[in-house]
């Protein structure tokens, strides 16, 4: 047995045979199987004694034509070991060919030249030819697989039956030098159980499915893109897998498969954390977004943002006549520059460097490009700056929004489309509130229009929704340097929850929500199931293959809340034809009355007096009630 698997070591370990090899063997599967055709034709009679020779000598004659049809159908230019349908296709045809052409030949001379065919000869060596040329190829497959491949490469499973699971298998095992061999399927809805495909058996995603896969020595599960909602949905086995070492590979978040185009293992890459939060797909009408922004002028402010240059992203998809973008942070406005002179070359694109507070700078802007829908993400975020600051959480957030607005109106902006934040229900700190007073002006603004007080076209919509995974700033790329570091992770609290979604998700919904809108809605997001920050964390930890990294749990910070919401107490919502996407029944201000808050507000901001500033923040709003700050004794 060791000389056998030493011989078939060394084939395996050679490239591949020359095309001659594979040729001569062909051929010599030819002549036998005539010399058995003949024998089955007319009996054993013409094989005897110098009879054999003559048959011999009759099929070497009939090889030219053979070797023709086999350089036709080029089937001695592949690889035995990655022999496909295809190939055995390519055999059948090149020994009809071959057949025809010879029998042709055969009918044209005298009967005394081969006296030793006949019609029946002829269907007999394709036959056994057939068979033998196939088997041979099937074995030399199979003794790769389960002999060689085997023992050298990396054994995965394959979660998922359709096509995209089939197509990972395919990939794998037939790619030339392939690091992986397929132990396994597993079928997520248990229909195919039992069963056995391209001869691999299927498994179920039991709680059995750990330990076989564990006991067959895999290393790595492939999940098939249109199995990924069940998978992350199926959390205690994504935690079983986690936890016996089993890598976990997964088509990026940001990117989808349509289910019919190629797919190759080497488009899945080992997952991140928010790979595996479980959370539905969300689906939106691409085609009426196209309608609506096909054509059309688009301004995306915070356009070098996480949000504002996804959404960049998408919306250079849908073909606009111009795109402006502006921010006033140059290095990642320079990144997203190169990104669509690289990716969207043939879309007008003017990338600008300043800040929505710059009055006379966004006036010139505007009356120059005269932007038909804008999309207004530029904002300072980060609760803990901002409690520190609330004077520039006022010149920017609120100052900059109204700067936006009034340019949107007197510039006849068809949508002004606002990114808000579940913060700014029921705030607790200052940028949630300063997020408040945002929705408070653009919707007062949108009601003055409708009413004739205004005189204007546009129509405002706000969208709220919760943290988004991987954004600047956010706990997962700051777990993940930590973890880098080799620890501690820094947790605010044992308890503390947060919605989230992916930064693609909240954009393509935002898109939805501002196409949809008529004006004057808050649009609020379903973001699923809230996620325990500790919990995320120890999954990170457990991914990264780590197992002595600490969390230490550092309090909460000033303004924060252990919980977020999305809507106010008081509020209520309707549906939408998204089933995401909901309408806050929220109160309404009069115009007059929140521009008049507004400027004082932005007056009280330059005396820099941080108790002065949110002592207006919180007249305005009054639900703003402060949590772990010194803006408590203004309570």
């Amino acid at each position: 047995m060791n000389i056998i698997h030493n011989i078939i070591a060394w084939y395996f370990s050679k490239k591949a045979l020359p095309y001659w090899c594979i040729l001569s063997l062909d051929c010599v599967l030819i002549i036998f199987s005539g010399l058995v055709g003949i024998y089955l034709a007319q009996g054993g009679t013409p094989l005897q004694s110098s009879g054999f020779w003559r048959c011999l000598l009759e099929l070497i004659c009939f090889l030219p034509l053979y070797i023709l049809s086999m350089r036709v159908f080029h089937t001695y230019s592949g690889v035995l070991r990655y022999s496909s349908f295809v190939d055995l296709a390519r055999v059948g045809g090149a020994l009809v060919m071959g057949s025809v052409l010879n029998y042709a030949l055969f009918l044209s001379l005298s009967e005394n030249v081969f006296p030793h065919f006949r019609i029946k000869t002829f269907v007999f060596l394709i036959c056994i030819a057939l068979v033998l040329m196939w088997s041979v190829r099937i074995l030399v497959k199979t003794l790769f697989i389960s002999a060689y491949k085997a023992q050298n490469a990396t054994r995965v499973f394959i979660y998922g039956v359709r096509e995209g699971g089939i197509s990972l298998a395919k990939s794998i095992m037939n790619e030339d030098k392939s690091e992986y061999v397929v132990k396994g399927f597993v079928d997520d809805h248990n229909e195919m159980v039992g069963h056995f495909l391209m001869g691999i058996k299927v498994y179920s995603a039991d709680n059995k499915l750990v330990n076989t896969m564990v006991e067959a020595g895999v290393k790595v599960i492939y999940i098939s893109p249109l199995c990924t909602v069940s998978f992350r949905n199926n959390q205690e086995l994504v935690d079983r897998i986690s936890d016996a070492g089993i890598r976990i590979m997964m088509m990026p978040s940001a990117q989808t498969w349509d289910g019919k185009s190629k797919l190759t293992y080497q488009q899945l890459k080992e997952v991140d954390i928010e790979d595996l939060l479980p959370r539905d797909e969300i689906e939106v009408d691409m085609e009426a977004i196209a309608k609506q922004l096909e054509d059309k002028v688009i301004l995306i402010t915070g356009a070098a943002g996480s949000i504002g240059s996804e959404m960049a992203r998408q919306v250079a998809t849908f073909k606009p006549k111009h795109l402006v973008l502006v921010d006033q942070a140059e290095t990642p406005m320079h990144d997203v520059r190169l990104y669509m002179a690289r990716n969207h070359p043939d879309i007008m694109c003017d990338t600008i460097v300043t800040s929505i507070t710059n009055q006379s700078r966004m006036e010139t802007i505007f009356k120059t490009c005269k932007p038909d829908y804008v999309f207004h993400a530029a904002a300072y975020k980060h609760v803990p700056m901002m409690e520190d600051n609330p004077s520039e959480a006022i010149q920017n957030n609120v100052y900059g929004t109204r700067v936006i607005a009034d340019l949107a109106v007197k510039y006849a902006t068809k949508k002004f489309v606002m990114i808000s934040t579940d913060k700014a229900v029921n705030p607790t700190n200052v940028m949630g509130c300063s997020k408040r007073i945002c929705e408070i002006y653009c919707q007062s603004l949108n009601k003055a229009i409708v009413d004739g007080k205004v005189k204007g076209i546009t129509q405002f919509v706000t969208t709220r929704f919760g943290n988004v995974l991987g954004s600047n700033g956010s706990v997962i790329p700051l777990f993940k340097e930590q973890i880098r570091s080799g620890g501690p992770v820094t947790v605010t609290h044992p308890n503390i929850i947060r919605f989230f979604m992916l930064i693609p998700e909240a954009c393509k919904l935002v898109l939805e929500a501002g196409t949809m809108g008529k004006g004057g809605e808050i649009f609020v997001f379903d973001m699923g199931k809230p996620v325990r920050i500790a919990d995320l964390a120890k999954r990170m930890i457990k991914l990264s293959g780590a197992s002595d990294i600490e969390i230490k749990f550092t309090g909460l910070r000033d303004g924060e809340k252990l919980y977020e919401e999305v809507l106010n107490d008081a509020e209520t919502t309707k549906p939408t034809m998204h089933p995401k996407i909901m309408v806050a029944a929220v109160r309404e201000y009069e115009y007059e009355e929140a521009l008049e808050q507004e400027k004082r507000l932005y007056d009280t901001s330059f005396l820099y007096d941080d108790m002065a500033v949110v002592k207006v923040m919180k007249e305005i709003v009054p639900e703003f009630k402060s949590r772990q700050s010194k803006y408590e004794a203004l309570d």
